[in-house]
């Protein structure tokens, strides 16, 4: 069993640029979107960075399933929240803590059958619809997820020519 992939020696250049680039991308992208508010899915989005970066040409880095995917992960996570915290927010028989547990859970499990059906699938997503779960749904919240994502397909199809499977 080896520490260090074996092509690690004969491409190492190649797995210095392609981290650095991630590393730029994702530093233009948090500082254009200022993701103060957004501490729980920047993880979700930062996931995301690693896929596009070591893996740019599996299946999960391409634009439908990585923007189809936060999309369906958004879209999960608001159809789970909004019932339980907008619309009955005080009207509760079990705790708040159960509460939180119980939504995030069914928002994973939405995301991940949502995806697999459309054909969207992206891991990371998944955070994404406990993120908004967790934090909360805001007009913010959701924006930075989308233009981070749409961010993320723009760097990919730009850097297209250079980026290379690491893994």
């Amino acid at each position: 069993m080896r520490l260090f992939d074996p092509r690690f020696r004969r491409f190492t250049g190649r797995y210095v640029l392609q981290s650095l680039m991630a590393a730029v991308v994702l530093f233009v992208i948090l500082a254009i979107l200022e993701t103060g508010a957004h501490l729980i899915v920047i993880a979700a989005i930062g996931s995301s960075t690693f896929i596009v970066f070591t893996m740019p040409h599996i299946r999960q880095a391409y634009p439908r399933s990585l923007v189809g995917g936060h999309l369906v992960g958004l879209f999960s996570g608001a159809a789970c929240y909004i019932p339980f915290f907008w619309l009955f927010p005080q009207q509760r028989l079990i705790p708040d803590t159960l509460v939180v547990v119980l939504t995030g859970a069914l928002a994973v499990g939405l995301a991940i059958f949502l995806m697999t059906i459309t054909n969207t699938e992206h891991a990371p997503a998944a955070g994404t619809a406990l993120g908004i779960v967790l934090q909360g749904l805001t007009w913010t919240g959701v924006l930075f997820v989308v233009a981070s994502a749409v961010g993320l397909s723009l760097a990919r199809w730009l850097l297209r020519g250079w980026l290379r499977n690491l893994v």
